[in-house]
């Protein structure tokens, strides 16, 4: 409810500041808002000072010792509240809350929704209405209005996403809340369809309105325009309407040779329109772009008439230190470096996001698959189905005109079972036919998808198979193959969720050893049990050194083939970020999937620059190893050192010394030709790189120390404060053997510890943000926060001497 007027900036404010937060419940919402004397037992539970966005789990959500927090929780605020429309509605605009939400004016409640990820709206104007009459109004809020929210992720297995889920079920207010005043009158949503045929000669734009008139009003003029991607009017006009009940059919507008929305150039036309009526004015704006797509049956992806190769990956609503509460200037900067990566589509995983997300694949040209969280456990009963039906309405609705979605997702691994004692494959079947109807009655413009559910994959338009070769199953040379295969199986094959986890700062000498172990030329699609640590068949998931290393060469080879597929409507790698999750208690980061290009913080994996050497234009060069800083081998033994380039041609340099020029063939494995065997001297070694394309000249230089010392096994640790800055100070412990050698490769765990006045900066879920975690090339990193006192910080690995340094 509500997606149109946020436009209007000043009809909305966003609520961030003033919050108090507590994380339980209580006994009632009469504890929220009674008078407290300080010191008196009404003062507990102690409340903290919180801004919005919030989520629940922040911290929790990855703490290496306790399950993360799912239950219920409250926010309070007093608000002033002045509505500048005679009769005007006050209404409270949720972007998401997890997962059950309750709102409350004073003692009243006002609202409740279930769904962490659709928007809705709470009328809360004749409760403040009657809490304005109170003597608790005047006296004890002085002229203020209580709101207190309830939120609540605890677990329930009729609802949707199971917690089955590799994800966490989030709990708070971790999108945008805003208080938002409308008149009398106002529009609910705009529905505006911009369509055009492939070849870009007719356009039409079809504006379909729906209002919000609790008050009854009878009629209002509605006076709109269109404006082209440069601000020019291209049509106006004005409606009378007598009737305001219902979805109203507005106007159809053709627009001849319309600007078309590209992924290179995605501009966009503005319905900008003002409804007149005796409760007031009501203004705002909705943004539509002209694109015609087409998934050929058999075939590839076409955008606008021209085949288009999807170049894909996956967003989770995940970040460090903040759970799934990013602010709209981090959403924007994880989204425009997915650009600079050269993605051009993404899958939002496993549910509806937040419009900011949207509004900016809208702008920055990302074609999008966006889906419900009916995501693994089975089918459960009528109060499951009907969230499922909802939050697809309700997703549909809601993101109905932005051009960049092209797919609806009904489910992720609806063949995954658990949640029930009964999974009955019809019945699964049935409820999937009846979404895909639903969909296509909402939206008969868009396609529908599922991933990994093979006994629906004849319901929906698009298909995903699981395929994971070289992780879950097989190797990744079988990835080809095990495409074509899955190709022919379907209607329309698109593959989403394909790659590996790397542990960020662990490389490798040799990082396809555990490739020897692997059966070859089978199927590469995940199964029950793939994803554990433990038993099964050999699998690099289970066996391989998840180094750095390993990830880039699987990476290397799938876009290598992808480039010689014509037949492919694209991929997407799963996923850009590493993202907590309840399911993963041992990875080497505990509760982090990580197999993202980029850590939970946005730092870059040596991935990234991988899918940049592939998928962008901008001449750019990367030598693997910035986060490498000793190399081993043997003494005269000659080393591969790959670059990653987009350029024609590089020339490598080792130590000042010209090694050859390279030209790139993306077809050259790996790193497209571009590698070299270098003879490193023991010690320090400095490796630059010259890229040319044409004119254009990049270049790119790393420096580390070459090992040719053999190690046995860890014996002590050395624990060191390698740098401070601001008060924060950088410890970094290394192992060593008997013989003080340090073991490049030892995969320890490590735990750190800190007491006294400081704190260590953990909890984040990244490589060097975690109290416990594998060490990388054996060694590991952590900061503390100094605090301006004195602390004291430990390292305890099992099976060796624990070690100590003073801050």
């Amino acid at each position: 409810m509500f997606t149109s007027y946020l436009a209007s900036a000043q009809q909305s404010i966003r609520l961030n500041k003033n919050w108090e937060f507590l994380k339980q419940d209580l006994g009632g919402i009469w504890e929220a808002v009674r008078p407290v004397g300080v010191g008196n037992p009404e003062a507990v539970p102690l409340w903290q000072n919180v801004n919005l966005p919030h989520c629940v789990n922040a911290e929790d959500a990855v703490d290496p010792d306790v399950n993360y927090y799912q239950g219920p929780a409250w926010y309070r605020t007093q608000l002033s509240i002045a509505n500048p429309h005679p009769n005007g509605r006050t209404l409270l605009h949720f972007e998401g809350a997890g997962q059950k939400t309750e709102v409350y004016v004073y003692t009243t409640k006002v609202a409740t929704h279930v769904g962490g990820y659709d928007e809705w709206t709470a009328d809360i104007t004749e409760a403040v209405e009657a809490f304005k009459k109170t003597d608790a109004f005047k006296k004890q809020f002085k002229g203020k209005v209580p709101v207190s929210i309830r939120t609540d992720n605890s677990r329930d297995l009729e609802m949707i996403p199971s917690d089955l889920s590799d994800f966490n079920v989030y709990g708070g207010i971790y999108r945008y809340l805003n208080l938002v005043y409308v008149p009398a009158l106002s529009v609910d949503k705009m529905f505006v369809k911009a369509a055009v045929d492939s070849l870009g000669k007719t356009g039409t734009v079809t504006v379909t309105a729906r209002f919000y008139n609790p008050s009854k009003v009878g009629n209002a003029d509605l006076n709109f325009k269109l404006l082209d991607p440069n601000g020019k009017v291209v049509f106006k006009a004005g409606k009378r309407l007598t009737s305001l009940s219902g979805d109203l059919e507005i106007s159809s507008i053709a627009i001849k040779k319309p600007v078309l929305w590209t992924t290179e150039k995605p501009v966009q036309y503005t319905l900008t329109y003002e409804v007149i009526s005796s409760g007031g004015n009501f203004k705002s704006e909705e943004k539509v772009g002209f694109r015609n797509i087409n998934f050929v049956e058999k075939g590839p992806f076409k955008l606008n008439g021209k085949r288009l190769l999807l170049r894909g990956t996956h967003r989770h609503e995940d970040h460090a230190g903040l759970g799934a509460a990013m602010t709209e200037d981090l959403i924007r900067k994880e989204m425009v470096m997915m650009k600079d990566m050269g993605v051009n589509f993404i899958r939002l995983g496993h549910y509806q996001q937040s419009r900011i997300v949207l509004n900016l694949c809208d702008s920055l040209g990302i074609l999008v698959w966006e889906e419900i969280p009916w995501c693994r456990g089975g089918l459960g009963g009528d109060v499951y189905k009907n969230q499922a039906r909802t939050m697809l309405k309700n997703m549909i609705e809601q993101h109905y005109n932005h051009p960049s979605i092209i797919i609806w997702g009904l489910g992720n691994e609806n063949d995954w079972p658990g949640d029930f004692p009964e999974f009955d494959k019809e019945k699964i079947r049935t409820f999937m036919k009846e979404l895909n109807d639903t969909s296509h009655k909402l939206d008969p413009s868009r396609y529908t998808a599922i991933r990994r559910c093979d006994f629906c994959s004849d319901i929906v338009d698009v298909y995903s198979p699981s395929i994971w070769a070289g992780w879950y199953r097989g190797a990744y040379t079988d990835y080809k193959q095990v495409s074509i295969d899955e190709f022919k199986k379907v209607k329309r094959f698109l593959h989403v969720e394909w790659g590996g986890d790397s542990h960020a700062l662990r490389h490798s000498e040799n990082p396809d050893k555990a490739l020897s172990k692997i059966k070859t030329g089978g199927s590469a699609d995940e199964r029950a049990g793939d994803a554990s640590l433990y038993g099964g068949a050999a699998r690099i998931s289970k066996d391989g050194d998840w180094s750095e290393s390993y990830i880039t060469n699987l990476i290397d080879w799938h876009l290598k083939e992808q480039e010689t597929m014509p037949w492919l409507s694209g991929t997407a790698y799963w996923p850009f970020k590493d993202f907590s999750t309840p399911v993963r208690p041992d990875n080497p980061v505990p509760y982090m999937n990580q197999k993202g290009v980029v850590e939970r913080d946005l730092t870059k994996k040596e991935a990234y620059y991988v899918f940049q050497s592939y998928w962008t234009n901008k001449p750019m060069v990367h030598i693997y190893g910035h986060t490498w800083p000793i190399r081993w081998g043997d003494a005269g033994e000659e080393k591969m050192v790959k670059v990653y380039s987009n350029c024609s041609e590089a020339e490598i340099f080792l130590n000042g010394k010209s090694f050859g020029t390279k030209k790139r063939n993306s077809q050259d494995y790996p790193a497209a030709g571009l590698r070299w065997n270098l003879p490193f001297v023991n010690g320090g070694n400095v490796v630059k790189v010259v890229a040319k394309n044409g004119n254009e000249i990049v270049t790119d230089e790393i420096k580390f120390i070459y090992q040719t010392e053999k190690w046995g096994k860890p014996s002590t640790m050395e624990l060191k404060k390698v740098s401070e800055v601001g008060g924060i100070a950088t410890l970094e412990v290394k192992l060593f053997d008997d013989k003080g050698v340090q073991c490049l490769d030892a995969v320890n765990w490590i735990n750190f510890g800190l007491t006294g006045d400081g704190k260590l900066i953990d909890n984040l879920g990244t490589s060097s943000g975690s109290r416990k975690v594998q060490a990388y090339n054996g060694r590991a990193i952590i900061s503390a926060d100094l605090k301006s006192g004195k602390s004291v910080v430990s390292v305890k690995s099992d099976g060796l001497p624990t070690v100590f340094v003073n801050l």
